[in-house]
Order: structure tokens, then C-alpha cells, then sequence
């Protein structure tokens, strides 16, 4: 059986993870804190905490993906130490916690594959991300290292999106204004969709990617690439 564990695949760029491959897994388990809106032969749901409840047990896998996340955007002196830890918490140590409790299902699995997210703002200097770039430049550090230990048998990479059309980024999308000028500060004058963010969540589970491990793919729309 091919199984792929997505946790975090009720919402944005997690949930069109699962729809866009539901017809290619024999089954997907979905595992989140928020109920799924629909049901699927191929799909198996666990509602879970990955901060502080227990993940359910699977056997064997052949692809994760951790895609919780946040978006607290704050001058550095509005920001707590709490925050910081926080956006640790949920962006490193719960990919952690995730990848420790099924590399050994993962090891019985097919060419096995484990794809996290970063953000461009590790590469782009930006005000007020200070907590989200500091926790996502460690998910980077942790993509390289985990590809490297893990090799031969598990690849690891990460995609680092910029600004995603999804509920956690409604606040900087909130008006036709904002979304003008969100386009216009991209090269390619647009922004990402979440169905182009699981195409390539796709391509890097499948053996199409079977030479890459320990790479942050940035989906920029230009803005880290070019200055124009």
C-alpha cells in the first residue's frame, strides 16, 4: 500500500496537498487539530494536537509532509519571548516530533520522502518577521542535516513559498488594495496559489525528485530571485 502522511492537510496549502494527490496514494493520513471537510475512500483522518497529543501509530509510509505553521508579523519590540518560542514550537518542534515518531515507518516505505516549508523571508531581509524567519531558517538548517543523516534511504527537502493565498495569510490580503500591491511586489506580478505549492510538495515525493534530498526550493514569484 502506498500511504503518505500529511499532517496539518485540513487547511490551506495542507489541505490541496491532499486533494491534489488522493489519486495517487493508496491512502493519505491526514493528521490535524481541525476536522476535515471531506471524506475519501483514500483518505483516513486523525484529529490531533502535534504539540501536545500523542500521534497515532503507523506502520509503514512512503512520504510526510509537516505543514503547520505561522505568520506573526511584529516589530521586534512587540514581540515576546513567548512568541518566538511559540513559533518555534509549532514550525520546528512539532516538524520534530513528526519526523522522530515515523522515520521508522518511513524506512519500511518505497523511496521514502519527508517535505517541509520554510519561507523566503530566511532569504529576504523583511520587517516584523523576525520570529518566522528565525524558526523557518531553522527548518532549512534542519533539511540539510536530516538529508545528509538520512541518506541514502530518506530524502529530505523543504519548499520556501512566498506569500500563499490561504487562510493564515487572509491578514495581508485583506482588501483589493492590498492585493494590488502584494502583486506588484512580486517580478511576476502575482502571488502563489496553494495548488501551485502542492505541485511541487508532489514532484518532491515522487521519483521524479528521486536526486534531490537536502534542498529548499524557493517559490518566490521573483521577489528573493530578481531586481528589477
Amino acid at each position: 500500500m502506498k500511504r503518505l502522511i500529511v499532517v496539518g492537510g485540513s487547511k490551506g496549502i495542507g489541505k490541496a496537498i491532499v486533494t491534489s494527490l488522493l489519486s495517487s496514494y493508496d491512502e493519505i493520513v491526514n493528521i490535524s487539530r481541525t476536522d476535515l471537510e471531506e471524506s475519501h475512500p483514500n483518505l483516513k483522518h486523525y484529529k490531533c494536537d502535534i504539540l501536545t497529543d500523542e500521534l497515532p501509530n503507523i506502520e509503514e509510509a512512503d512520504g510526510l509532509v509537516y505543514c503547520p505553521g505561522s505568520i506573526n508579523l511584529k516589530p521586534i519590540t512587540r514581540l515576546s519571548i513567548d512568541d518566538f518560542r511559540d513559533d518555534f514550537e509549532i514550525n520546528v518542534i512539532g516538524a520534530v516530533k513528526a519526523i522522530k515518531k515515523y522515520i521508522p515507518a518511513l524506512k519500511k516505505g518505497s523511496k521514502p520522502s519527508i517535505v517541509l516549508f520554510s519561507t523566503v523571508a530566511t532569504k529576504l531581509g523583511m520587517p516584523f518577521h523576525a520570529s518566522v524567519a528565525a524558526s523557518k531558517s531553522a527548518i532549512e538548517g534542519l533539511t540539510k542535516s536530516l538529508g545528509a543523516e538520512l541518506a541514502p534511504t530518506i530524502r529530505v527537502n523543504a519548499i520556501a513559498p512566498t506569500v500563499t493565498d490561504t487562510e493564515l495569510a487572509s491578514k495581508l490580503l485583506r482588501n483589493e488594495r492590498m492585493i494590488e500591491n502584494m502583486n506588484e511586489r512580486h517580478p511576476l506580478k502575482k502571488y502563489l496559489q496553494p495548488e501551485e505549492v502542492a505541485d511541487m510538495a508532489a514532484f518532491l515525493l515522487s521519483d521524479k525528485a528521486a536526486s534531490q534530498s537536502g534542498q529548499i526550493f524557493e517559490m518566490d514569484c521573483g521577489i528573493v530571485s530578481f531586481k528589477l
